[in-house]
């Protein structure tokens, strides 16, 4: 983790929602303003209602996490700050940049948590004790 990012750095984005009578389209497109290049796209679903996800950080990886559908909150943190952010709709994403704990929490019955990243999957790049978050977090 290379950077001084706090909680506050974390932040939500519309992303914009073209009206049919049909229903809605919401894009997400490189190079468009989104703050990275997407390089893998997963999403997290038929989680029990109230359960939670995630805890853990990212050395380099960005992550932008979507409620497709049904709501969840997400708790950050920096080892200084806290912050919690709820997301209920499919059209605002919340764009956690590398160094900040995170977990997904209280999910609602349902609900499918789509998450676009800025790298491929690398077990290196992932922090996953808190402790060890935290010691890093001191380093700088």
């Amino acid at each position: 983790m290379k950077n001084n990012l706090s909680v506050f750095d974390c932040s939500t984005i519309d992303l914009g929602k073209i009206n049919f009578d049909e229903g809605n389209l919401t894009v997400v497109e490189n190079n468009s303003g989104f703050p990275f290049n997407i390089k893998r796209i997963f999403y997290l679903y038929d989680i029990a209602g109230g359960e939670s996800r995630g805890a853990h950080s990212h050395k380099e990886c960005h992550q932008f996490l979507i409620a497709a559908s049904g709501s969840f909150e997400v708790s950050l943190d920096d080892g200084k700050f806290k912050r919690q952010i709820f997301l209920n709709r499919p059209d605002l994403g919340l764009h956690i940049p590398p160094g900040i704990w995170a977990s997904e929490i209280n999910f609602s019955s349902g609900a499918i948590c789509l998450v676009l990243a800025s790298h491929q999957y690398n077990e290196a790049d992932y922090v996953r004790d808190y402790s060890t978050f935290l010691s890093l977090q001191n380093e700088k």
